[in-house]
């Protein structure tokens, strides 16, 4: 008799509703698959529910970025300025306050251009539904 540890063991595989043979799937290649897909539905998700979204969850990530940018850049005006008025620690004022000053104005310039391509994507994205709509309309009659 032949145990079914035995890796010379032939097992038929499962047919599918439609009577094809289909072999069982590798726990390796189900793995991976589960973790692809679970990604794969979270991005879509968005894209097929047709539920309006307030202008907050739209726009929340890029305001978040314009104001911390802001933040960061005041931050590097006033080190900046405490170079010139103090004289104490002057040297880690000098280096400090433009770092904070750049890194302030990259995360502001990338927020304030965020917003625009949002909203251009806003804007393909009614027209896709509008002619999805239209294709619908006409192709299934």
């Amino acid at each position: 008799m032949v145990s079914s540890a035995d890796p010379v063991t032939m097992e038929i595989p499962p047919k599918s509703p439609d009577g094809s043979e289909k072999s069982p799937p590798s726990k390796e290649l189900l793995t991976s698959n589960t973790a692809s897909t679970l990604c794969i539905s979270s991005r879509s998700e968005s894209v097929w529910t047709s539920a309006p979204r307030s202008k907050w969850d739209i726009y929340h990530k890029p305001v978040i970025v314009v104001s911390v940018g802001a933040a960061v850049f005041l931050f590097g005006i006033v080190i900046t300025s405490l170079s010139c008025i103090l004289i104490k620690n002057k040297k880690v004022y000098k280096m400090c306050g433009p770092a904070f000053l750049s890194l302030g104005l990259m995360l502001l310039v990338c927020g304030l251009v965020w917003i625009p391509i949002i909203r251009k994507k806003q804007k393909q994205r009614q027209k896709s539904q509008f002619l999805q709509t239209l294709r619908s309309f006409f192709f299934n009659r």
